[in-house]
């Protein structure tokens, strides 16, 4: 039986909310604490195998398993953090791109996690029957919901304010005694432990995963949804995701459109790639990027704040 929120689909929106997971922790290191990176891909790839692998092979019911691949991606981020300290601006790029290709490659060699052809993930059950559709929506959303509440949480703590420190400068942030080493790579670990579980609940929602999902484009997307969203905004990651991921579904929707949807596809696979629509889909997201960093460098967040001041002010 399908169900229906607000229009959308409950596939539709557990796919916004597992996006605006990934967002949240990717904003963390990124709006926050002022770390790029280009391969979150491989910690939602880690969070979503290593989830199904507890389960499938060890035997642990889903609510540890879940948690344990947040961990386990976490472990990754730290690890990746370490050259943090020593790279920045493309460097770290290219470093971060280098890790999330690594993640993938490495996945699809490996046949304990299923080599190329993935893994199937189990069906969960709630109190001894199959869990539908609409339950594991509602599983989603506490989930969600723990996560928001986490993290606007962290950016208040001490532990926050050494990371928007280090953001702003962290020459100033080390002079005023913040350990930069402890930070950064704790920025890594909280951005991947998010991404990670959001990675195990990724792999429940498609219902199977393989190596070649968790590519490149990808990690842009991630990136384009927080910067779509706003820099150092909790709301703006979840209003960036919910963005990029309707506007997503609706371009792969595009070539089922008689004559516009084919014509673009072959455009598409003739002076592109074999990719098809999927080419599309990266041009317009580069033209949203270049709009949103040209006309409103805060995001959706920074435009609702400048609309607010608007019109506390009106009509002087």
């Amino acid at each position: 039986m399908k169900y229906h929120l607000l229009g959308l689909s409950v596939y539709t929106v557990n796919l916004i909310t597992v996006h605006a997971i990934v967002a949240i922790g990717l904003n963390i290191l990124v709006g926050f604490t002022g770390q790029i990176s280009m391969g979150h891909a491989g910690f939602f790839a880690i969070g979503a195998f290593t989830t199904v692998i507890f389960i499938l092979k060890i035997g642990l019911p889903f609510y540890l398993a879940l948690p344990l691949g947040g961990f386990i991606s976490s472990i990754f981020g730290f690890l990746l953090g370490l050259p943090a300290l020593r790279l920045k601006g493309p460097y770290l790029a290219i470093a971060t791109l280098g890790f999330g290709m690594a993640v993938t490659t490495t996945i699809k060699h490996l046949e304990f996690f299923g080599g190329r052809m993935g893994l199937q993930a189990p069906k969960l059950y709630l109190f001894g029957t199959p869990m539908k559709d609409i339950h594991f929506y509602y599983m989603i959303m506490i989930i969600a919901v723990i996560m928001v509440i986490g993290a606007v949480k962290l950016i208040k703590t001490r532990v926050g304010r050494a990371f928007i420190a280090i953001r702003d400068s962290d020459i100033a942030a080390e002079a005023m005694g913040v350990n930069l080493t402890y930070y950064k790579t704790l920025a890594f670990a909280v951005s991947a432990f998010y991404t990670g579980v959001a990675g195990g609940l990724y792999a429940f929602i498609l219902g199977f995963i393989n190596p070649e999902s968790f590519h490149l484009i990808m990690s842009i997307t991630f990136l384009a949804m927080v910067v779509v969203g706003g820099l150092g905004s909790v709301m703006g990651s979840i209003c960036g995701a919910a963005l990029m991921t309707y506007l997503d579904i609706k371009l792969q929707a595009i070539q089922d459109i008689s004559l516009i949807g084919p014509a673009l596809v072959t455009f598409s696979q003739k002076y592109m790639s074999v990719a098809g629509i999927s080419n599309i889909a990266v041009i317009v997201y580069g033209l949203i990027l270049i709009l949103i960093v040209l006309f409103e460098p805060l995001g959706i967040f920074g435009f609702w704040i400048r609309c607010k001041r608007y019109w506390k002010t009106w009509p002087f």
